[in-house]
């Protein structure tokens, strides 16, 4: 009997996303989510006490996992380049197996008040980008001249921006683009010994060709070999 009622949770909860997804949070009722679940209305609050409760259990449900699979990810006997690589894939690649849940996550979840409620959830994902970056530090993979904490804000929010994007349509989402995304990413905080023992900034490479490439601070964000980079952004 406890199985059936998890199930029927759990089916309350998918017919729940799929509604969100499609109709928006604040347009949608408990009884077009009861409709699209199967379930009598006055069933569904036997599970949850009010569509607010719905959706800040989507949100600790699925943020949860995913913190799951991140404290796994760090844990691992792996190097630090190989973690964050790990991270944002997990991150991203849920655009592809759900783009329903990834569609509330971004437009309901984000940008609700409810998020307020779950602040040590949030920063748990953070504190994980943190430890990997400050590692990735440790072991000369990653920039040195930047804060780690600061840094885990830029990465984190960069993939929300890109879910976004995805979201809003306004990205390519094939799976070409989807690795390009992944690999930007893990690139803008790594750094590369070149055969000359140069350190080049992956991020220069991504600026190479724009208009004020000349105004950029190669010093600063090379640690020093700025002629170089900018012998090599040139090319």
């Amino acid at each position: 009997r406890q199985a059936g009622a998890e199930e029927k949770r759990r089916q309350i909860l998918a017919a729940a996303v799929r509604v969100f997804a499609r109709d928006g949070y604040h347009t949608s009722r408990v009884g077009d989510i009861a409709e699209e679940a199967g379930v009598a209305h006055g069933l569904l609050y036997h599970y949850f006490a009010s569509k607010d409760d719905v959706l800040a259990t989507i949100f600790r449900e699925n943020w949860g996992e995913l913190l799951g699979r991140f404290r796994a990810i760090e844990e691992a006997d792996e190097p630090a380049d190989e973690k964050l690589r790990g991270i944002v894939k997990i991150f991203l690649r849920t655009w592809r197996n759900d783009p329903a849940l990834v569609t509330v996550m971004v437009r309901e979840v984000a940008r609700s008040p409810h998020l307020g409620g779950q602040v040590d959830e949030v920063q748990e994902g953070f504190s994980t980008l943190e430890r990997v970056i400050a590692q990735g530090q440790a072991e000369g993979v990653f920039r040195a001249d930047v804060d780690p904490r600061f840094a885990s804000w830029v990465v984190y929010g960069g993939l929300e921006e890109i879910l976004t994007g995805w979201v809003l349509g306004r990205l390519p989402d094939g799976d070409e683009e989807v690795a390009r995304a992944e690999r930007t990413i893990v690139e803008v905080v790594t750094i590369d010994r070149c055969d000359d023992g140069v350190l080049e900034i992956h991020l220069i490479d991504r600026l190479r060709g724009a208009k004020w490439l000349e105004d950029v601070e190669f010093g600063r964000l090379a640690g020093g070999q700025g002629r170089d980079v900018r012998a090599r952004a040139a090319d």
